[in-house]
């Protein structure tokens, strides 16, 4: 370890001790240095490079049942002893709950990702897709995007003996606009990720980026769906997300404790499609497999071919709720299927390939009701015309399981693989 870490490890022990002196009877802390060097883009052109460095400090603090955190980016000696006598005031203040707790016994070094960032591939990546877009899709307007590499290392260290470090570098590449042709434009539309290498491709390979780009061409001219009835929809990666999205919030937290999920007595059972599969992806670019209260956090399926393996509540969950506590990172894997994307669409007599959902969060049963953006009617297994103002309504946990196709082909945004996805028996209007 280098003696950057030491310094880290150095910091955060002190505070660690600080803390206790100030009369918190458990503790977290971490001390985090990052580095960003970014080239942005603005209105179809490189906009400004900039490099930057940070350091901060977590603080999370328990006396007599009573939990108060914080978080601040000037380190030096006084800075942090006044934020520790003032997190205890606000500690004392907050609600006695017997559920606050910090890990033990967790210890990690993981040293992912490049570690150091090359400008003169972030400038040639970037060069890369506006050469693209100004040739291939020339009514594309990119608003915003930018071509970055972010590293990051810090060591967490409790009172209860955990000692947990990391050091992750990754490359970020993203673009967000629209097309134009006169007075028409088609929706914003979006993609990126972070991947541990920007050189083995093409900028617009990376993504999606290229397929994002001709998609928003076509459109510019929009057509509405055509009446109301009963279709399939093939999710795009892009719509998945939204659709894990909703899958683990079911298992986390916040609906775990409030008694709300759909899946709280339900592992071990069916809840899915067989053809479904969610695992961990914990050592996915830009993610590092410790959870955020301080947990090692070993790969976990969630999901397996339609049965649900486990739930995902944090320490604090588990002890509110008694279930097992099941600590996870930030990366997840939709397994890929074995029907090529052409056959998934190819499948669809009636219905849709949507690029992504508009709506509020669904209702505590799962129903909800949304607007399809970036989105193209399927009729006999063909892509069509892009739609307007079309709605779709159903039930996300119904979804999981009306999942007839999974497409062998994904697109690794970094945190998330995800794959094209066929659901049947969505209500359109």
């Amino acid at each position: 370890m280098g003696a950057l870490e030491l310094n880290l490890q150095d910091l955060a022990a002190q505070t660690l001790e600080g803390m206790k002196r100030a009369g918190f009877e458990h503790a977290q802390v971490t001390a985090v240095h990052g580095k960003l060097d970014e080239l942005g883009i603005a209105h179809n052109e490189p906009s400004l490079l900039r490099s930057t460095e940070s350091h901060k400090l977590m603080l999370l603090g328990i006396a007599g049942g009573r939990m108060a955190s914080t978080e601040l980016s000037q380190v030096d000696r006084e800075a942090v002893q006044a934020r520790i006598a003032s997190l205890y005031k606000d500690a004392q203040s907050a609600p006695q709950d017997e559920a606050n707790a910090v890990s033990s016994g967790q210890h990690a070094r993981i040293v992912q990702g490049p570690q150091q960032g090359d400008r003169e591939l972030l400038a040639a990546k970037v060069k890369e897709l506006l050469a693209f877009r100004a040739g291939e899709t020339p009514r594309m307007m990119l608003e915003e995007g930018s071509c970055s590499h972010q590293w990051q290392r810090w060591h967490t260290l409790t009172t209860g003996g955990s000692d947990l470090a990391a050091s992750i570098g990754c490359y970020s590449l993203s673009a967000i606009g629209a097309a134009r042709e006169g007075s028409k434009s088609s929706s914003y539309n979006f993609t990126g990720g972070s991947a541990d290498e920007l050189a083995s491709q093409p900028a617009q390979a990376y993504f999606g980026l290229a397929d994002m780009m001709r998609e928003s061409e076509r459109q510019i001219d929009t057509q509405p769906i055509g009446g109301k009835f009963l279709g399939d929809v093939v999710f795009t990666p892009g719509a998945v997300s939204d659709l894990l999205g909703w899958f683990l919030g079911q298992l986390g937290d916040t609906q775990l404790i409030s008694g709300s999920s759909l899946y709280q007595g339900s592992v071990g059972e069916v809840i899915a499609s067989p053809l479904l599969t969610i695992r961990s992806r914990f050592d996915a670019p830009g993610v590092a497999a410790i959870s955020g209260d301080a947990f090692a956090a070993p790969p976990v399926t969630l999901l397996e071919q339609g049965t649900l393996r486990a739930l995902t509540p944090t320490l604090y969950g588990s002890r509110k709720t008694g279930l097992k506590h099941v600590p996870v990172a930030g990366g997840w894997d939709v397994v890929a299927g074995r029907t090529p994307l052409s056959e998934v669409i190819g499948g669809v007599q009636r219905g849709a390939i949507v690029g992504r959902l508009s709506m509020g969060n669904p209702a505590a049963n799962g129903n909800f009701s949304g607007v399809i953006k970036n989105s193209f009617r399927i009729d006999g297994g063909a892509i069509g015309p892009a739609l307007s103002e079309t709605m779709i309504a159903g039930n996300m946990a119904q979804m999981l399981k009306d999942v007839v196709a999974i497409s062998r082909e994904q697109i690794d945004g970094g945190a998330q693989r995800l794959p094209w996805i066929r659901i049947a028996n969505l209500h359109f209007s």
